[in-house]
This record gives structure tokens, sequence and C-alpha cells, in this order.
């Protein structure tokens, strides 16, 4: 992240308010992952916990722990990867939230930013804080904190001592003072920490007592920084980020259209302008929110995601399956292109040795959808589940595949690999025997009732002699719901033929579920 934070010459005269919102790549990870806030939910980073969520700490897991420990602490425990990326992502939106009060906020890491006090607008430092607050919850973040002192070192550390949707205010000139009760591992720098209390300093009061001197000719530059973070003497001001550029587009009907042809022929200019101005800032975009605006309160609005960046032939084509899959009902009086997710253009150039996807590949798919429709070409993705048929899902080819159930969840009674190569759209019947002739079955506890010896299946025309069979993997599935529930056992099957097969047996019925190369 870009450093705001500068330090000046003179010590700083504005209140600084800090803005902290604890636990952040917790939060962040159940935005992107569309967790519920309840579950107790650790970020690991390096096979240790990074971050856990309070329903977490509560049964016993801490920042730090082995992911083992941790899962053994909360056998309820839900993982999720640490991603930096996905923190400063969805910290964008809350420092947008921020700015809507007072503009100029500096962010300093994700889930912390720094802003000037607008104790003047608002009536009162406590009520600029009450303001900020409400926002922030109404934006889902219920756990903020505000603290309000001289610098930013202070407002940070007041921030951290507010309970929870509330704020902690230093009167001004009483920064020194809150400070020097403080432990002197609020410093961030271990190192120097770990140095001074060796050296019997154990507040921040201890160090700001030293003499600034011998400060500077014991610890360095380093050292006096530190040394007037904890005098309260932070000279460090919120400089404010640029803000981003206003990037969507939007083509004005007057009088308002009814007829589609004429909608998507008069967006083709904006779509051209939208792409070019994308251009001039060296930037693509991969995902776009089409927003089509009727003449009374309808809007209709989607969104578009396509496998390498927007072109405006690209963008008049969704428009234009927007408006056949979804007709409006009324006269159409504008259409607005929003850019959701941009990047680099030289990301997404192609490589020296072509990488880069084939752009005539993208074409051709997306004249097979102007022909057949948006949902006619499929693209298949890999998600969680315990049958094979389960963990395929079909996304229309340029969209990307949302809200799959998760690979690494438990999943009890699922397959051990390799997988499958050939799942059939609908079970093929089959029968398997002992050797006796007997009928194969599974016992309420898991067992057969016989060893299986032979096998047919609708691809074969006899019984064929099984030369290795592994299983049963018994699974009771939606036992909550009478309507749904189902008792199956699935075997992994091997013909006298080299044939391999994955058969499941339901009701003293057996069927054929996929093959295997």
């Amino acid at each position: 992240m870009t450093e705001l934070l500068a330090r000046q010459q003179s010590p700083a005269t504005a209140r600084v308010m800090v803005v902290w919102c604890p636990d952040w790549p917790v939060i962040a990870a159940m935005v992107e992952e569309g967790l519920p806030a309840q579950l107790p939910i650790a970020v690991v980073a390096h096979n240790q916990v990074f971050a856990c969520s309070q329903a977490a700490r509560t049964e016993g897991v801490r920042r730090g722990m082995r992911r083992r420990d941790a899962a053994a602490s909360c056998p309820d425990l839900v993982l999720v990867d640490h991603n930096p990326d996905r923190d400063l992502r969805v910290f964008e939106d809350i420092l947008s939230v921020v700015e809507e009060v007072s503009p100029g906020v500096a962010p300093i890491r994700p889930g912390l930013c720094a802003l000037g006090v607008p104790s003047r607008y608002y009536g009162g430092e406590p009520q600029a804080a009450a303001v900020i607050a409400e926002r922030l919850v109404s934006s889902g973040v219920w756990d903020c904190r505000i603290g309000i002192a001289d610098g930013i070192f202070a407002a940070e550390q007041a921030a951290r001592r507010a309970a929870p949707q509330d704020s902690c205010i230093i009167e001004p000139g009483g920064s020194a003072g809150f400070l020097s009760g403080l432990s002197i591992g609020v410093l961030e720098d271990a190192e120097m920490v770990s140095l001074l209390k060796r050296l019997g300093l154990r507040s921040l009061g201890d160090f700001a007592g030293l003499a600034p001197r011998d400060v500077l000719t014991r610890f360095g530059r380093d050292g006096a920084w530190h040394h007037r973070l904890a005098r309260g003497l932070d000279n460090r001001s919120a400089a404010g980020r640029t803000p981003p550029p206003e990037l969507d587009a939007y083509v004005d009907f007057s009088p308002p259209l009814e007829v589609m042809e004429p909608i998507v022929f008069s967006v083709r200019q904006t779509a051209e302008r939208f792409v070019a101005e994308l251009a001039r800032l060296g930037l693509v975009s991969t995902t776009v929110r089409i927003e089509i605006v009727g003449d009374g309160s309808w809007n209709g609005s989607r969104r578009w995601a396509h496998p390498r960046w927007f072109g405006a032939s690209d963008l008049v084509d969704r428009v234009h399956w927007q408006l056949q899959a979804d007709p409006p009902p009324e006269p159409v009086t504008g259409v607005r292109l929003v850019p959701e997710s941009v990047e680099s253009m030289a990301d997404q150039g192609e490589g020296l040795w072509g990488s880069a996807p084939d752009e005539r590949i993208d074409r051709g798919v997306a004249r097979l959808q102007s022909m057949l429709g948006h949902e006619a070409v499929l693209s298949p993705s890999l998600q969680g589940g315990r049958n094979p048929k389960d963990r395929q899902v079909g996304t229309p080819w340029g969209e990307r595949a949302d809200r799959l159930r998760r690979r690494r969840l438990p999943w009890p009674g699922s397959i051990p690999p390799p997988a499958p190569t050939r799942v059939f759209a609908e079970p093929r019947k089959a029968m398997v025997l002992g050797a006796e002739g007997q009928p194969v079955g599974v016992t309420p506890r898991g067992m057969v009732t016989t060893e299986p010896a032979l096998f047919k299946t609708q691809e074969s025309a006899e019984l064929l002699r099984i030369e290795a069979w592994a299983g049963p993997w018994p699974i009771d599935e939606l036992w909550w719901d009478p309507a749904h529930a189902r008792q199956v056992a699935r075997f992994q099957v091997v013909g006298i033929d080299g044939s391999a097969w994955l058969l499941v047996v339901e009701d003293n019925q057996w069927w054929a579920e996929a093959q295997y190369a």
C-alpha cells in the first residue's frame, strides 16, 4: 500500500481520528466467502492462525496456534487461507464509506485508517465518531472502534481500548499521559521491544523518561522515532489518498426507447468510449455490471465476467443478451456500464510466446452464444461434494463461477482419488452378485451381506467377474429432510476385463454412476 503517513518537521496541530476494525482478515474472508458471522473462523498463514473470530476465541483458538492445534480446540472451526489481496479489496469498500463522511482518509493497513476529525461539521468529536460508527455498522462492519488524539499513534492506541461501536477520546495535550501507562509491547518493532524489555523498560512512560540524546546515541534514528511516539510527539499527518477515477459510463435515452435493436445500437458509442477511457489509464475490465434503467421504478442489473477482458463489441453483446433474458417491462431511459473488476493492461497482454488466450476462440464462442443463447455454452468448474455429479457445475462461457462449495471442506462419504473420467448424466442400472449368485447388499451398519464377485452394467452383455473392489462408503444424506433423504453406499469395482466403475447401491438397487479410464 502506498505510504500516506508522511513525517513532518513541525508537530501536528490538527486532531487525528483512527478507525480500527478488529479481526479484519476474518471479516474480509466472511464477505468474499459468504460465511455466516456466527461461525468460528480462523484465517491461516504459514500453517499458523493469523486471525480468528470471536466465536473461535471462545472455543480456545488463539492467534499463533498451529493449524492442527486450532482444529483440535474447535472441531467446527472453518479454516481459510490468508489472502492479503482480499483484505485490501474488501477494505476499499470501507474506505469509501468513511470518505462519504469525511474526505482525506489515509489507509494505514487493512482494517485500520486515519483521518482528520470533522468535529466542527458534526458538532463535536464524539458526534463525528458516532456518525462514522453508524455508517460502518450499516455497511455490515459490526465491530468498529474509534480513537481520537493529537497524533496517529496515540489515536490508534485509544481505538484499541475503545468498546465496539464506541470511541475513546484523548483530550488535547493528553497523549503523553495516556501513553505513559501502556506496555512497551504496543510498539510494532519486535526487535526494539525485546531490547527495551531486557533493559528493564516495561512501559512507554519508562522509555519516554530517557533523554532524547541518549536514545539517539544508543538506538539510532529508529529508536529516536519510537521515543518520540512514546512521548506523544507523533508528527505524522493523515494525508488523504487520491480518489479513484470515475470509470462508469452512462447513455441516456430521451425520449425512452421500447424496442431492443435501437437500445443496443445506441449503446455502441458509449461502450467504445468506456473501453477507450480504461485503455487511457492502462486498464482493462474483466467484470462489468450492466444496469438498464426503466422509465418508472424498474431497474435491471446483471454482473458479467469475461475470460480475458471486455472490448466494445463484447459489451454490446452483453447488453443484447441481458435485454433478451430479462425484457424491460417499461421503456428504457438509460444504460449504465460499471467496471467491477479492473486489471492492468500489461497483466492481460499477450506474452512473448503467445501465452494469452486466443482472441479468435473468445470471439468464436461469443458468436455461438449469440446464436444459441447465453446459457447454451457452458464451461465446467469443480466444487466440493460427495459424488462426482454434485462436484460438477456448468457456468455460462465468460462468467466466473460464484458461490461454489469449497473443495477443502470435509466431505464424509466422498470417494477417494483418483477421480472418475466419465460421469454419467443419469445413473445407469447395474447388478452386483456374490460367488453363488446371491444379491449383494449393505447392512444398516455399513457392512456388505456377502463379498462381491460378479457384476453387470448396461455396457456389458453378460456378468463379469470382479477382479478387485473397494468400499462400501455409506452416506446418510439429508436425513433432516424426509422428502429428500437418501441412504446409499458407494463401491469402486474393477472387472476382469480391466474396466473400472463407481457403483452405488440404494434400496437394494445397484447403479453405475461413473467409469474410470
